[in-house]
Order: C-alpha cells, then sequence, then structure tokens
C-alpha cells in the first residue's frame, strides 16, 4: 500500500517515513506542495499524509487539488496548527483526521491504520474474509486477529507476513522469501530486522512467545507455520 508524505520538516518527514515503513507501508515523500502534487499525479497513493504549513503550496491548497479529482481517497492533515479552526478547515476541505504536533508514535500507527481500513472497505475488501492459524482467526481487511473473542491489533506488515505463511503450511520460508513478500524486493535484507519484528508479532498472537505455535523458528533458514 503506497502512502505520500507531504512534510517540509526534514527530521519529522524522516520520522514519520520511519513509522510508516516498519508498519509495511510503501512511502512516498515530498518537501512542498508543488512537488507532493506532482508526486500524487506520478504515482495515485492509497492515501495521503500533509502537513499544513508548507512552502509554495499549502497542505490546505493541496488537499483542496487533490479531492477535486479524487474526493475518495484517504487525507490525513499532520500539523503543529492545533487551533479549532485550523481542524475545522481542514475537514470541510476533505481531510479524513487530523493529527496535531507533537504526537506520538502510537497515536500515528493508530489512526494510519484506521485508514488503512477505510481504504480497504472503499476499495470492496471483505472485511468478513478470514482465515485461522492455531487459535487465532485473523481478518486482513482489518488489521485484526481474534482469539477468544478478544481482539489482537495487527499491522499490515504483520497480516502480509501471517497470510504468506498461511499460504504454505509446513513449509520453511527462508528470509528471503519473507523479505520479498513483506518489505519488497528493494529493501535491503537484515536477518536481525526480520527477526525483531517476529519478536513482537509473536508478543501479540502467541499464547508463549518463548514456546511460539503458530510462527515456529527454523534455526539458520527462517520461519515455518504448521496447521493441524
Amino acid at each position: 500500500m503506497k502512502v505520500l508524505l507531504a512534510e517540509d520538516d526534514e527530521l519529522t518527514r524522516q520520522g514519520l517515513a520511519e513509522v510508516l515503513a516498519s508498519e509495511g507501508y510503501q512511502v512516498m515523500q515530498a518537501a512542498d506542495g508543488a512537488s507532493a502534487l506532482e508526486q500524487f499525479r506520478a504515482t495515485t497513493p492509497d492515501f495521503v499524509c500533509l502537513d499544513i504549513m508548507m512552502p509554495g503550496r499549502s497542505g490546505y491548497d493541496v488537499c483542496r487539488s487533490i479531492r477535486s479529482t479524487h474526493p475518495d481517497i484517504p487525507i490525513i492533515f499532520i500539523s503543529a496548527k492545533s487551533e479549532e479552526i485550523d481542524k475545522v478547515v481542514g475537514f470541510e476541505l476533505g481531510a479524513d483526521d487530523f493529527i496535531v504536533k507533537p504526537f506520538g508514535v502510537r497515536e500515528v500507527v493508530a489512526r494510519i491504520r484506521a485508514v488503512t481500513r477505510r481504504c480497504h472497505i472503499a476499495s470492496g475488501a471483505d472485511q468478513s474474509k478470514s482465515f485461522t492459524m492455531d487459535d487465532i482467526e485473523v481478518f486482513p481487511a482489518k488489521l485484526r486477529a481474534t482469539r477468544d473473542g478478544q481482539t489482537i491489533e495487527l499491522s499490515l506488515r504483520d497480516v502480509q507476513i501471517l497470510e504468506l505463511l498461511h499460504r504454505n503450511p509446513g513449509r520453511v520460508l527462508d528470509r528471503n522469501t519473507i523479505f520479498n513478500h513483506s518489505w519488497g524486493e528493494d529493501y535491503f535484507p537484515n536477518s536481525r530486522t526480520l527477526d525483531q519484528h517476529i519478536s513482537q508479532l509473536r508478543k501479540r498472537i502467541e499464547v508463549d512467545p518463548k514456546s511460539p505455535r503458530i510462527v515456529r523458528t527454523v534455526h539458520g533458514v527462517g520461519y515455518r507455520y504448521d496447521a493441524e
């Protein structure tokens, strides 16, 4: 899923890009409003994150321009402008959400996941479609799983990994296969990155992360899901 991130402050932009990339999104960056519109027209992202105060064309201008041709694409404003009128203007222009700086990573992640769910709904994805792994039921379009009625929040990358394992029961998937599927072929493989992600995923989906039943390690090779 592609995200256009327009933010003129480089540190903020890079920080947000890292958060989005860690969640499993393909991030396109722009440092000003004009570049943002150029990127949008060239790539047609799935949703857009906009700062308001940018050189040249403001985030409001960019939002207005996007809405004139793509009325349904999700747009999130991320801005230091926190007055009520700023939010009102943003929502009147068609923004789906408004995040005020400074913000916490968890807040951004939660809002991005909410937008992703809306993207899936807009694309016609079946919200009830699911698959079972051991004692959890995974709902890809909702970025969620359930166990005994309890909801487990998942990232886009979590879902991509679980889908891959589920489609290959009993097969050992090496690290390159998982990287190419869930990070993209342009990502430079790093075993530590994958191992850390799997470790965090296990904390959410395994009853006992130290003795996993869903994502099992095959030492020296990769990971495997054993369907029973």
